[in-house]
């Protein structure tokens, strides 16, 4: 991509991405995702009401007057990334590729993380660690951060969670928060993903497209999967071959879920073309 069309597009994206974050995430990031525990903030005189647990007897016998001790929420998180960058998403069928509806849902998680003075990271993965950018704070690098999500070229087509998971759990010592951007079209992970989700606190963001899920009648399609270079024709004029792919995706969707569900994992799914505020605030909610 040309500097000038890279810089056009970070521009795009950041005004995007900020707009959202301040009128609509706000309130709903802050309280969705708590800070690592509380922190002691001051000492103040006892009043009626006041925990006797709190009293500093310290401070209370040196004044002879009851003082209780302040504390606070330490709000400061570390949100990580985890990008999905294989040749999957660089298919869609309403507007967007799934690739780039995962570039704007992370830079809205990006802007939602400094707004809250959180440091953010990211992980570029396709069948392996494509790229780590360690968590940091400042405009500086939330705008690194968008310039890769954009121009990112991984080396691998092909998809896999586990060795991801598996850098997360190592490469990040304390618990941190982090998102999964991906449609998830991967061999089984679970065991990676539930190591993971024992150490940091996981979030899956499905994005797939409509046409994944139920393809209407097209009559005879050449179809190129992106991952595997395998090519083929398809009738989707037959009944059975459009019940077989909805059967397929539905699949899919439950073995995901309960997937989830055994991590302790909160999930939502966001389709190529629809607004992602809705679910990812709806999502901030559970949470709270």
């Amino acid at each position: 991509m040309e500097a000038t069309e890279l810089l056009k597009k970070v521009r795009k994206i950041e005004i995007k991405a900020r707009g959202l974050t301040r009128q609509v995430f706000a309130g709903e990031y802050h309280s969705a995702f708590k800070g690592r525990g509380i922190s002691f903030s001051e000492v103040r005189e006892y009043q009626y009401g006041d925990d006797i647990r709190s009293i500093d007897w310290n401070v209370t016998a040196r004044f002879n007057h009851p003082y209780v001790k302040v504390f606070e929420e330490e709000r400061e998180l570390t949100v990580m990334l985890l990008v999905d960058v294989s040749g999957s998403g660089n298919f869609g069928t309403r507007g967007s590729l799934k690739r780039e509806q995962i570039t704007e849902i992370a830079a809205v998680l990006a802007f939602s993380a400094i707004n809250n003075n959180d440091k953010i990271g990211v992980m570029f993965f396709s069948d392996r660690v494509e790229k780590f950018i360690s968590p940091q704070k400042g405009k500086k690098h939330i705008l690194r951060i968008i310039r890769e999500l954009l121009d990112f070229e991984p080396t691998s087509t092909k998809t896999s969670l586990d060795e991801p998971l598996r850098y997360l759990t190592n490469a990040i010592k304390k618990k941190c928060t982090a998102f999964i951007i991906s449609d998830f079209i991967a061999p089984g992970f679970e065991r990676s993903l539930r190591i993971a989700s024992n150490k940091h606190d996981i979030v899956g963001l499905r994005v797939s497209d409509n046409m994944e899920k139920e393809i209407p009648d097209l009559g005879l399609v050449y179809l190129d999967d992106p991952e595997t270079g395998k090519r083929m024709w398809l009738d989707t004029s037959l009944k059975s071959v459009r019940l077989k792919i909805r059967d397929s995706w539905e699949k899919d969707s439950r073995e995901l879920k309960d997937v989830f569900a055994k991590c302790g994992v909160d999930n939502i799914t966001i389709f190529t073309g629809d607004d992602y505020v809705r679910p990812l605030i709806n999502l901030f909610k559970k949470r709270s």
